[in-house]
């Protein structure tokens, strides 16, 4: 028994120093936490508050931050490296010197808390939220209250100067955003907007207002703990209350608080029970703008939403943002860059009249007030219109009352103002021909919704019955058209036998290739006269006539010069085939690793195209189609060596157990990204990785995987970038001329495919910046390592 106490006192010696540490939230000098996905933070005495690293959303990068420890959604309330995320395996160590020092795998160094200017005996988590850096006598060297990010904490006070706060850029993206919160001189609280990438600020969308003019640097923002409330201190003890608070002074009691400047400019001040017992989450107190939407125009910037967007504010008080028609998103991935018209607008139409060339939309209770260019009156709506149609420079004309405003491109402060006056209109010109029938049944949706809420009961009735017979007309007249085998299918393609099928391939006899979806065979059909075409056996395909009419469909719906022409299909029994154009050049692989070589002029052309093919079935199809095995033997060549995109849309129909690389996995080892290994969601940005690999083989002229040639060059997609990192790519064409005299475009073309295999999906640009910077409109910035988390060594 003696001996056991003597171990148990032994033990409670060897851990005393770790559990003081984390019970009153001390950490010693030379502590240190790693990034990785099962880190131990260091947390408050209470626990309420963690600092350490958290793994970024869909990612493998990891932020320096603090966070709520105790709820579920870990809510982040200080970030130290937003704009650079640390890769896994990155270390902060607490130094008596430096303070917080961050430093990655590659030995970067970052300095959290520069400056220090006295020793560091220890640092602190508090329970307020506070990260503290103490001297010999306690005194604080170094806070994280007073670098704030996009947070003010209850006890948090912050004064004149620096941004108070800056918004994240978007709700998962911590680098610098778009909006920033400023505290100034005069003790006003303003709210601006930022050009990024640069700093400049523009005029305030919002200030409080409430101060004199007189100049002082004693104003201070201030979160009360005690009552929960934020308030501006002035001089002689003068208080300028901004947020509520808690009502009940016990019942804050319960509650975290905390303000936070969202990434859509809206700073709001918020509270989240501390004991949780279900789903819940925080709840808005208060928050300014009241409406962002409707807040002051600023006369320079893009706005709340960017550029030719609409703003309409959400029942959460958050902006929603959309783009109205004709206009889409300038970027799928990036929802705040604005929106771009569906034409190019031009004055050089030549004689064609307006009529033939424009239509105009009208919309009511919209404008963008700051995008004037001319101002006609006394104009009624009729000539407002037929003046904007017939100006080349008119993009919107907003009329009201008796007064018509001519707007610009680029538009700005768009917005849904509902207090508007009920006669006011807006025209927006569009080019003839680029509506589609999926955006006019939407459109009609919404006008059919908005006059069923803003009609009377018995009028809603009446519509209700009409709408309910239009659907039973609409059905009844589908239903006829299938049952005399009518179809859309069929009247797109052209169904085959399988005896017509049969006998056009003489039995399939001449086989051209074997793929992932099953054997290729040539045959002639007549089609007004003998044409050859490529048929390809389907037998690995999934269960269901549905789902196979559906996407053999989809794929005869598309009409590109860069992809193969779907010709017919034959669905009877267990035959299923698809028959295309016939290529006569056959497949990219034969020219990349076979004996007969392409010119670098052609090589460059032939990626260009693939961009372009792959860039229509991402952006430009009206269902989009993703690829998800793009590779040499997908790319075929026609008469004059165009490249043809083939097998895309066929994904679906592939049965998850016949991949050729790993169960639940589509497409061919070495092409296929990694999100696929990572249960990540699959989207486009898996063919721009794929492409990437094949761009790469273009400009070499060899596999991506060549164990033969020599470890440091066994791997392309390693040895490429280290040939771009050393200066060396020249080394990647060899002996070839055209390529090694072609610096410019090698370089290039070298960089857009670094960029296209990132690890990180949202690192790989979309298809259509990847055809920009191919063909020189758009300048190629460096890329950074592909794959800097990866384990393997290429050294």
């Amino acid at each position: 028994m003696p001996s056991f106490l003597l171990h148990l006192l032994f033990l409670t010696i060897l851990v005393s120093p770790s559990a003081v540490a984390q019970t009153d939230g001390t950490i010693d000098v030379n502590a240190s936490l790693t990034a990785t996905d099962n880190a131990t933070p260091w947390l408050s005495p209470l626990g309420h508050f963690a600092f350490g690293f958290r793994q970024l959303e869909k990612s493998d990068l990891f932020l320096l931050s603090i966070w709520y420890h105790k709820i579920p959604d870990k809510t982040i309330v200080w970030y130290a490296n937003g704009d650079n995320p640390a890769p896994g395996g990155s270390k902060v160590q607490l130094t008596a010197d430096r303070g917080l020092v961050l430093t990655d795998p590659q030995g970067k160094v970052t300095l959290i808390s520069n400056p220090i200017l006295a020793s560091v005996v220890y640092g602190k988590m508090m329970d307020n939220g506070n990260f503290v850096l103490a001297n010999p006598n306690s005194e604080t060297l170094w806070e994280s209250y007073n670098h704030a990010t996009d947070t003010i904490l209850p006890s948090q006070t912050l004064g004149v100067g620096r941004p108070v706060l800056s918004s994240r850029l978007r709700e998962n993206n911590f680098s610098r955003g778009r909006f920033q919160l400023n505290l100034v001189e005069n003790g006003n609280l303003e709210l601006v907007t930022v050009n990024l990438p640069g700093s400049h600020q523009n005029e305030p969308y919002f200030s409080d207002g409430m101060k004199s003019d007189s100049n002082s640097a004693t104003y201070q923002l201030a979160f009360n703990r005690s009552a929960y409330y934020m308030y501006i201190s002035g001089n002689n003890n003068q208080k300028f209350v901004l947020s509520q608070g808690e009502l009940n002074l016990s019942s804050g009691l319960d509650f975290y608080h905390r303000a936070t400047l969202n990434f859509d400019g809206v700073f709001t001040h918020y509270r989240h029970p501390k004991t949780t017992m279900g789903n819940e989450s925080w709840s808005p107190l208060w928050s300014i703008p009241e409406n962002i939407c409707v807040q002051r125009s600023v006369s320079a910037g893009s706005g709340v939403c960017g550029y030719n967007r609409i703003c309409r504010l959400g029942i959460d008080r958050r902006p929603v943002c959309e783009c109205p028609r004709p206009f889409s998103l300038r970027d799928p991935d990036d929802d705040y860059r604005g929106c771009i018209p569906d034409f190019i607008q031009s004055c050089d139409e030549g004689q064609e009249p307006a009529e033939n060339l424009y239509d105009i939309d009208t919309v009511t209770d919209i404008n963008w007030p700051t995008s004037d260019y001319d101002m006609l009156q006394p104009y009624d709506d009729d000539q407002c219109k037929e003046s904007c149609l017939h100006d080349c420079m008119c993009a919107v004309a907003i009329w009201g009352g008796d007064m018509c405003w001519k707007k610009k491109l680029p538009l700005s402060n768009g917005r849904v103002d509902n207090s508007s006056s009920s006669n006011g209109k807006a025209f927006i010109k569009r080019k003839k021909g680029n509506s589609s029938p999926s955006r006019k049944n939407q459109d009609t949706l919404i006008i059919l919704v908005s006059v069923f809420l803003s009609s009377s009961v018995f009028i809603n009735f009446v519509l209700l019955g009409v709408i309910c017979l239009g659907f039973m007309l609409v059905y009844n007249s589908k239903l006829t058209r299938n049952r005399k085998g009518e179809s859309g299918l069929e009247r797109n393609l052209r169904c085959f036998t399988y005896k017509e099928l049969l006998h056009a391939t003489n039995g399939f006899k001449e086989e051209l290739g074997r793929g992932s979806f099953g054997i290729v065979y040539k045959g002639v059909v007549e089609v007004g006269s003998s044409s050859p075409v490529a048929v390809k056996k389907l037998d690995r395909i999934q269960d269901g006539d549905n789902e196979f009419k559906t996407e053999v469909n989809v794929i005869g719906q598309t009409h590109h010069k860069n992809l193969v022409r779907l010709l017919g299909f034959c669905d009877e029994g267990i035959h299923r085939m698809l028959v295309y154009e016939f290529m006569s050049n056959g497949s990219l692989a034969g020219f990349l690793f076979g004996e007969l070589k392409l010119s670098w002029d052609q090589r460059t052309q032939i990626a260009i195209e693939i961009a372009r093919g792959l860039f229509y079935l991402h952006d430009e199809c009206s269902n989009q189609i993703i690829h998800c095995d793009v590779k040499p033997q997908n790319i075929l060549l026609d008469d004059y060596y165009n490249a043809r995109i083939s097998d895309f849309g066929l994904a679906k129909l592939l049965r998850m157990d016949q991949s050729e690389t790993h169960t639940a996995i589509r497409g061919t080892k070495g092409y296929v990204a990694p999100e696929w290994f990572r249960n990540m969601p699959i989207t486009v940005k898996a063919d721009v990785y794929s492409f990437g690999v094949l761009l790469l083989e273009i400009i070499c002229s060899r596999r991506n995987v060549d164990m033969e040639i020599g470890d440091d060059k066994a791997i392309l997609t390693y040895w490429a970038y280290d040939c771009y990192l050393e200066g060396t790519i020249d080394a990647l064409v060899e002996d070839d001329m055209d390529a090694i005299s072609d610096q410019k475009k090698l370089q290039r073309f070298l960089m857009v495919a670094i960029w296209c295999i990132q690890e990180d999906p949202y690192l790989r640009p979309t298809m259509k910046k990847v055809l920009l910077m191919l063909e020189g409109i758009v300048e190629v910035t460096a890329p950074p390592s592909p794959s800097p988390f990866s384990t393997i060594r290429r050294n």
